[in-house]
């Protein structure tokens, strides 16, 4: 059975942000949200902070997280770098138990938008690929580093990167292959990539492709997420109503309308038992039967309790339709996610 621990990185003296670590977002201190995070992971056996101070190292205890150590003032300067910070936390882990865990993940402070759905998902992409070294969270860069450049002392200036593609600064954007940018989400390694290779990627890096990049480093990154949170449904203050489809939605779509044969959607399941649990009404909302005219009423029923789907009411009787237009629609991605983030505020 696979082990797998997280260290969160925290320390005091963010100079473009004071505090930044510990900064309230939303009521809640940044360092918290990501304990709380982890802690909800099915994948993380311990959370480990570490931090250079004990102010920092109270928040993340009282959140949950261990801290087993202060980190040394040497390796929580402006220059520290990641892989002194998760060299000296591996190697205290080691000195402790022994022995080390097969996995190791890196989750920020800084990056509040995050669920304990896409942690298990980054770990799960490592396992699945015991080829490669690490797993980076990327989502898409909004430039291409094929149109950039370097400038040089003399005023002239050199390209950041061509990707083998001649004169690709020259190029339409629509024929340059997509850049990734390293979103600062989550990032999964094997301790060995670390000890041994003494990187924080390795040789093979996989890509844990997200849809979204809200890292903060700076006050208006800060505003920005804090906006992008507050768009998200289950995360207002106020107890909303959550209108839910069935097929597609909480439940895999059926071959021929065929509605037995329907499976639930675990994750999309969870994210409305949250918010069920939060205190919003949930009211699923299904077309089965508009386009054949079978009742699927018990069916229905019988799967929502067995699935184990948290509602206020089921009602039938949505039209068949090949798009819906709403304007208070979200995917289903972004509803999981969004759910999450609404528990972890403790909304």
């Amino acid at each position: 059975m696979c082990s797998a621990i997280a260290i969160i990185p925290a320390r005091s003296g963010s100079k473009s942000l004071p505090h930044k670590n510990i900064r309230s977002f939303r009521g809640t201190p940044l360092l918290s949200l990501a304990v709380q995070q982890v802690c909800a992971a099915k994948s993380i056996d311990r959370v480990i902070v570490s931090t250079d101070d004990e102010r920092y190292a109270e928040i993340a205890r009282a959140s949950g997280a261990e801290v087993p150590f202060l980190r040394p003032a040497a390796l929580a300067g402006d220059l520290s770098t990641d892989l002194e910070v998760f060299t000296h936390a591996l190697e205290w882990y080691r000195l402790a138990h022994g022995s080390l865990p097969d996995l190791v993940a890196h989750v920020r402070p800084t990056y509040p938008n995050r669920t304990a759905t896409e942690i298990d998902g980054a770990v799960a992409l490592l396992l699945a690929h015991p080829e490669w070294d690490s797993v980076r969270s990327v989502s898409p860069a909004p430039e291409s580093p094929l149109k950039m450049w370097w400038k040089r002392e003399d005023g002239t200036m050199e390209q950041v990167a061509t990707a083998g593609i001649r004169e690709s600064h020259s190029m339409p954007r629509q024929a340059l292959p997509t850049a990734w940018l390293q979103n600062a989400c989550i990032d999964v390694m094997r301790p060995n990539t670390i000890l041994e290779k003494r990187s924080m990627v390795g040789d093979s890096v996989g890509a844990y492709v997200m849809d979204h990049h809200h890292d903060i480093d700076n006050a208006v990154q800060f505003d920005a997420a804090v906006e992008a949170a507050s768009e998200i449904p289950g995360t207002s203050s106020r107890a909303m109503v959550v209108c839910m489809d069935i097929d597609g939605v909480i439940a895999t779509i059926s071959p021929g309308n065929d509605y037995a044969l329907a499976r639930p959607q675990r994750d999309v399941i969870d994210a409305v038992n949250l918010l069920h649990q939060a205190g919003h009404r949930i009211i699923l909302f299904t077309a089965r039967g508009s386009a054949t005219g079978i009742d699927w009423s018990d069916v229905t029923r019988s799967q929502m309790v067995d699935w184990g789907v948290r509602h206020h009411e089921l009602r039938f009787g949505k039209p068949a339709a090949d798009v819906y237009v709403d304007d208070r629609a979200t995917g289903i991605a972004s509803f999981v996610r969004l759910a999450h983030s609404a528990a972890a505020l403790g909304k």
